[in-house]
């Protein structure tokens, strides 16, 4: 009975295909369930990917005919290395669930696409701010996830990138920005400028939850090169003293040569001229050069760039780190002026009314040292063609001047000094300036009696102004030279030396002036300096010789162990007005390695 029992059993044993699993499926099912879903993952996945090929993207004209044309002149798409970014590098996220996600919102795209709501470029061009704000903002969500597949801010070198950009991804890591903060319309066309200042204040902000730990990987290079500028500047500084010593060395001569040569023409037959002396007193300001310390610090043409200008997003990208971070312009600029110089005088920035011809930068050396009571600044560049301007009857802006000088100093009690120098008393509303009022409003000002509104909004002080427009919201007019404090409150300033000096001469009146900036500019009152100013074989030389300690009012006295903010600029060519060249803000120092014009001792 038993044998029988085991018979039966094995006779119905179900056949391994047949046997059940959970919820009574057997495994001849799973299997085919198995095969079935493996062909519909890979007809669906197939599907998919090629929903994220560029040629599906470029398939209707839509994306062709507009953003595909702006996206093959770019980087992404055609590089040194080879490397292309396509559409679904940049749009569609790699993570399942987000690509998911992604393919859905896609559906109302391909709504808009049916319906022709984008059908001609004209009304692509009306949604593109829309289209582009979506973009946005998804990356700001996503901490611009999409750009980090390919760009690891952890794994930047900062060797390999220019001061500016440097400084910005130190700023990135340290305060919580993202790429998309400074990185809008890289592949197409960009519309940021179309933003209102609320919506750039906000999708640009830091975020504290990107903020990063700066990598040592990252600190080691700004190490790097910080110790290779010295080595550079130490052997350009080598370098120049050699060329300056063999170019005296062979002027002497040839003098020497020429004055034995025109002695002995002109002495008596069988007389022996006598020994020739040189005079190489070249200025009647009697300083060595050679203990000097030089630096070549390149001017540039500023055209429209206000500190109101610095401050706003929507024009300077920098506003934010210099506004909220403290960072100087020439931390991120000081490599960059003749670039930037050679865009705004063009016209293609920073300028309504550019001069056709006008050289964009001029390369300047600035030679510093002192003895116990003066400071000597000499200051040489290669002059330039004049350069007729068509809106001046003449073509000179300043007939008497074919060149001024201006130089500045101030303390760190001028809130922008320290960050912008000179640029702290530039503004929108001054005189040739976009917002500069007109002179029938400057004549009825009721404070034409306490500032000098002559000849225009002249330059002055935030800090004498109970507000600054700086963003022109509602139509406003930038600057702030109608919101005048109080006389006491100024003289406050005055007494805690919240000004800026400012010494001035020009070349054609050979007229020295030293005044002070403070709620408008003064150009007298101050102690006065000595200048030698020459052109010679096309070069402009001139010496400043100013005492360091001054009881005036108005001026800054110069001592050691402190460091001054210090800037100037230079109208050659009869210029006036705005149409000069300036340095950004430098740090100024007696013997002072922390500064980047340090005065040598004499």
């Amino acid at each position: 009975m038993t044998d029988d029992r085991v018979t039966e059993e094995i006779v119905h044993k179900p056949h391994f295909f047949n046997r059940r699993l959970v919820l009574g499926t057997t495994i001849a099912g799973a299997v085919v369930f198995f095969i079935v879903g493996v062909l519909f993952w890979g007809g669906f996945n197939t599907a998919l990917e090629a929903t994220n090929q560029m040629e599906f993207c470029i398939g209707c004209h839509e994306m062709e005919a507009n953003v595909y044309q702006e996206y093959k002149p770019s980087i992404h798409y055609s590089n040194r290395t080879g490397v292309r970014a396509g559409c679904p590098d940049c749009h569609v996220p790699r993570p399942w669930i987000h690509k998911m996600v992604r393919k859905i919102q896609a559906s109302k795209e391909v709504f808009s696409w049916l319906t022709g709501k984008i059908d001609t470029k004209e009304e692509f061009e009306e949604h593109r701010l829309t289209m582009a704000k979506s973009v946005w903002n998804a990356m700001k969500t996503t901490d611009s996830r999409e750009c980090r597949n390919c760009h690891t801010i952890e794994s930047m070198n900062p060797e390999f990138q220019k001061p500016r950009a440097r400084k910005q991804h130190l700023n990135a890591f340290q305060e919580g920005q993202t790429c998309i903060d400074c990185h809008k319309g890289i592949a197409h066309n960009s519309v940021r400028h179309q933003l209102s200042d609320e919506e750039l204040e906000e999708i640009e902000k830091p975020n504290p939850d990107y903020i990063r730990e700066v990598p040592k990987m990252y600190l080691e290079g700004l190490a790097r090169i910080e110790k290779q500028d010295k080595i550079d500047a130490e052997t350009a500084k080598v370098e120049k003293d050699e060329a300056i010593a063999k170019e005296k060395k062979a002027i002497e001569s040839a003098v020497q040569d020429a004055l034995e040569k025109y002695k002995q023409s002109h002495s008596p037959a069988g007389k022996k001229a006598p020994k020739s002396t040189n005079d190489t007193s070249a200025s009647s300001i009697n300083v060595d050069w050679s203990k000097a310390n030089s630096r070549e610090i390149t001017i540039f043409y500023p055209g429209q760039t206000s500190i109101e200008w610095i401050q706003n997003g929507r024009d300077h990208g920098g506003a934010r780190p210099f506004t909220k971070g403290g960072d100087r312009c020439v931390t991120c600029h000081d490599k960059e002026t003749a670039a930037m110089g050679a865009k705004i005088v063009s016209g293609e920035k920073a300028e309504d009314t550019p001069i056709a011809g006008k050289r964009g930068s001029i390369p300047v050396t600035v030679d510093s040292t002192y003895d116990a009571d003066h400071l000597y600044m000499r200051f040489s560049w290669a002059d330039g063609d004049h350069v007729p301007v068509p809106f001046v009857d003449g073509g000179k802006m300043d007939p008497l001047n074919p060149m001024k000088l201006a130089v500045m100093f101030a303390n760190d009690n001028v809130e922008f000094a320290d960050r912008a120098g000179c640029w702290a008393t530039c503004h929108h509303d001054a005189r040739n300036m976009p917002d500069a009022p007109d002179a029938k409003t400057l004549k009825g000002s009721k404070f034409a009696s306490r500032i000098n509104l002559e000849n225009g909004v002249t330059k002055y002080l935030k800090e004498t102004r109970t507000k600054l427009e700086i963003k022109g919201r509602g139509g406003k007019k930038k600057g702030g030279w109608d919101k005048l404090k109080s006389e006491d409150d100024i003289k406050a300033l005055m007494g805690e030396k919240g000004y800026m000096d400012i010494v001035r001469y020009k070349s054609g009146e050979a007229i020295v002036e030293d005044g002070h900036i403070l709620a408008d500019r003064s150009m007298t009152g101050g102690q006065g300096a000595e200048f030698d100013a020459k052109l010679k074989n096309g070069t402009w030389s001139v010496i400043m010789k100013r005492k360091l300690v001054s009881n005036k009012q108005g001026d800054v006295s110069i001592g050691k162990d402190v460091l001054y903010n210090f800037g100037f600029a230079i109208h050659d060519d009869y210029t006036n007005s705005r149409f000069h060249h300036v340095s950004l803000g430098y740090k100024l120092g007696l013997d002072n390695e922390a500064a980047e014009l340090n005065a040598a001792k004499q």
